[in-house]
């Protein structure tokens, strides 16, 4: 299975599946000498753990991290970061019958003909949003470095079931316990997801990012630019199905009088008056905010009975799922994108500082 992200600067691995004795993750090519806070650390993790609150699965983890090499006297030391985090509520019974009928909406199948048959079905196994617990670690260790470079990387929920959050998205809110700007707004999609959650079902939605402080210069046209490094990454979110930067698809009913930014030199910087580019240009930052929006389908597994085949007998065969599940994955969502945006553009920075024209 490809679990691993190669970039510039840096190397990341992930491993573990849902009901495995612990998940975890390898980050290689950190500079030595980092601080690395770990009550910070844990705070950013316990905004993407289970069980915290009522729109999230019963199942709970402390997921607490547990480091392997890598830090000595609470800083990197320029070895291999290694952390586990512990899987300590596991129930593979609920699984069983997924061993030969595949979850609508789940890799189950894809995984089954992929794998032969081999892949661990319990809780998805490797393809579990589980998963995104290993990618916060390395994501909240990098949030902390581009802190130290003033680099702020902050998301929010912009919808959910169709109900958005029209405040202007301009302070982190990651402070709160349900991130959206307007809690009035907030309040409303809470109960969305209730309803969804009282009725067997699901709902999903869009998560916005804004990356503020990127130096203009970083990046790279084609293959390497921002735009490939950070979509690289919110893809490995398994609920994520769609991407968009700056003014985004609404861009293609735009005229390019309307879509293009002007420029103006404010404080001897040159800035632009507008940024639907969402702060990247040929793949390069332009020294704007970089802006994105990512869509997060509804949680697959669901009460409600679906259709689906036995893989055996290859005959039809109505499927109840069980076990435990997040009626919205948004709401934990929205830390797991700023850990992927981190460590995009963490990857980017180093390489700028390997170019010689930026330094922490």
């Amino acid at each position: 299975m490809s679990s691993i992200f190669t970039g510039s600067s840096l190397r990341l691995s992930v491993f573990g599946q849902s009901h495995s004795e612990a998940i975890g993750m390898t980050l290689d090519g950190l500079p030595a000498g980092l601080p690395v806070d770990l009550d910070c650390l844990q705070r950013f993790l316990n905004r993407r753990a289970p069980g915290r609150n009522d729109w999230s699965t019963p199942r709970r983890e402390s997921d607490r991290p547990e480091f392997l090499s890598g830090l000595k006297d609470g800083k990197t030391c320029g070895a291999p970061l290694t952390a586990i985090i512990r899987n300590t509520n596991t129930r593979g019974k609920d699984y069983d019958a997924l061993r030969v009928v595949p979850r609508p909406g789940h890799a189950d199948y894809t995984a089954h003909v992929r794998y032969g048959g081999n892949q661990d079905y319990f809780g998805g196994g490797h393809f579990s949003g589980r998963l995104t617990a290993a990618l916060c670690i390395a994501g909240g260790v990098l949030l902390q470095l581009l802190e130290n470079a003033d680099i702020a990387v902050c998301a929010r929920i912009l919808s959910i079931a169709g109900i958005e959050d029209t405040s202007p998205f301009e302070v982190p809110v990651d402070e709160k316990i349900f991130p959206t700007v307007s809690d009035e707004k907030g309040r409303e999609m809470q109960a969305a997801i209730a309803a969804a959650r009282a009725d067997g079902d699901s709902v999903g939605g869009v998560i916005e990012c804004f990356i503020r402080g990127v130096p203009a210069g970083i990046g790279a046209p084609m293959f390497d630019g921002i735009e490939n490094r950070i979509a690289q990454l919110v893809f490995a979110i398994p609920a994520v199905k769609g991407i968009e930067f700056g003014a985004g698809f609404r861009s293609a009913s735009m005229r390019g009088s309307e879509h293009n930014d002007g420029y103006l030199v404010s404080e001897g910087r040159v800035r632009t008056r507008t940024n639907h580019a969402g702060g990247i240009l040929g793949g390069i930052s332009s020294g704007e905010d970089i802006l994105f929006r990512a869509a997060v389908k509804p949680t697959p597994s669901i009460a409600k009975e679906q259709e689906s085949v036995n893989l055996e007998t290859m005959q039809a065969e109505t499927l109840h799922v069980s076990g435990r599940h997040d009626p919205c994955i948004v709401p934990r969502a929205v830390p797991v994108i700023e850990a992927a945006a981190a460590i995009a553009i963490t990857d980017l920075y180093l390489g700028g500082r390997q170019d010689g024209f930026i330094r922490l």
